[in-house]
């Protein structure tokens, strides 16, 4: 029995050459953690909006609220450990002898 999976809606690519056009379009590292940085620092300020809001009266739905504060929680906690792999990466490489 053949099974048919959509890679499509997984975000697998089908194609494996690996042509230039393909690695130009690849996220660097440093894209990358700009990227959750960006992220990170949005879901901070959102949920400083929501508790803002909240602190006003204009806004009483208090589980989207906890549930803002805990995203943007895990968000950075989750930055600030791979700030730290980085760092003990980098101090690693520091120690090899040469």
């Amino acid at each position: 029995m053949k099974i048919n999976f959509p890679v499509g809606q997984f975000g697998i690519d089908s194609n494996l050459n690996n042509n230039a056009a393909s690695r130009k379009e690849a996220l660097s590292f440093t894209d990358f953690l700009n990227n959750a940085i960006k992220d990170a620092n949005k879901l901070q300020t959102e949920s400083e909006q929501l508790n803002q809001a909240f602190a006003m009266g204009l806004n009483d739905n208090l589980h989207q609220i906890v549930i803002a504060s805990e995203k943007a929680d895990i968000a950075l906690q989750f930055t600030v450990q791979i700030r730290n792999k980085v760092l003990e990466a980098y101090q690693e490489i520091m120690r090899m002898p040469v």
